[in-house]
């Protein structure tokens, strides 16, 4: 079978297409044949060994994907050959076929198709435990998301809108808002021309954000934390900006805000449970257009560097799939 190897840390002009050996399915686990598996900002990071996950070279990136169950190992009783499955594996995902614990893996809900799902996972999964299980994000509150445009953007304004709030999309050109508002997005502010602390505080009133989602990290991030709203709550999502920002406590205090950390992979393995209850409901959400898994751009495996340099420029408005 073709996977995309990452043999030595580097550029994705570094990543090489290779022929390896079919997976052999293990007790308790199931090979699920590939039909579609999604990228993410992390995926730029892992093959260049600057994120927390190191895998052992050599090793596959793109960490979600959809496909059809080819075999059953010993022991696995809720899944059969020929299921359409989604399931996140951390990495290893770029080729065409995997082997993966049984419990990590979903059933799809007929009507869905693979690209879609494929998307679904980690930007949707993550932002659907960061404003429920985290922020508790209740009916009516004003939620501010940074990177509005990118898949895990565009994830927070559909779920933040599915659970009744009223959405802020804050990016960086008129373009990225101007999609945002297609996805729903109530209002919208451009960051690289406007004051983004007073821009949010106008558009609530001088209340402030009861939410903010930020996976950017960065200049923006104090800006942000500035806009919140006494007793408010910020996410701490991710740092795609490549700056770790560091934040002035006096303005926790002052706001009696509360600064959450946002580790969906760690949370997955703690509360699976949980996770396949949150997975559920946003395949539903999904089937019911409620939130889109908007594919912005499909590659072949081969092109897979193209399509990380995408991510990586920040051009992607939406997720970045591979299909085999």
């Amino acid at each position: 079978m073709k996977a995309l190897l990452c043999t030595h840390y580097g550029t994705p002009d570094d990543l090489v297409l290779s022929d390896v050996p079919d997976p052999v399915v293990g007790k308790g686990e199931v090979v699920v044949r590939i039909h579609a598996a999604a990228l993410n900002f992390f995926d730029t990071l892992i093959i260049a060994n600057k994120y927390q996950t190191k895998p052992s070279l050599p090793f596959s990136p793109a960490a979600e994907f959809a496909g059809v169950v080819e075999s059953i190992g010993d022991g696995v009783t809720t899944l059969k050959t020929g299921d359409r499955v989604i399931a996140c594996s951390g990495y290893g995902a770029a080729r065409e076929k995997i082997a993966i614990a049984a419990e990590k893996v979903i059933k799809m809900p007929d009507g869905l198709d693979f690209d879609r799902a494929a998307g679904l996972c980690v930007t949707y999964g993550t932002t659907l435990h960061a404003l429920k299980d985290r922020a508790g994000l209740k009916l009516g509150e004003m939620l501010a998301v940074l990177g509005a445009s990118g898949g895990v953007g565009l994830a927070a304004i559909e779920i933040g809108k599915a659970m009744g709030a009223r959405v802020i999309a804050c990016a960086s050109s008129a373009e990225k808002l101007a999609f945002a508002r297609e996805r729903g997005a109530d209002e919208a502010v451009d960051y690289a021309s406007e004051d983004l602390k007073e821009s949010l505080r106008k558009l609530t009133g001088g209340r402030g954000i009861d939410v903010v989602y930020d996976p950017v990290g960065g200049a923006y991030t104090e800006a942000a934390l500035r806009a919140i709203a006494w007793q408010g709550r910020f996410l701490v999502i991710g740092f795609a900006a490549g700056d770790i920002p560091k934040l002035p406590l006096n303005l926790v205090l002052l706001k009696g805000c509360d600064v959450l950390g946002v580790f969906w992979g760690s949370w997955i393995e703690r509360d699976p449970a949980a996770h396949r209850a949150n997975t559920a409901q946003i395949m539903q959400w999904c089937l019911e257009g409620k939130v889109s898994s908007h594919i912005h751009a499909a590659y072949p495996l081969a092109e897979a560097a193209t399509a990380l340099k995408a991510i990586a420029a920040r051009k992607a408005m939406g997720k970045i799939i591979l299909r085999m």
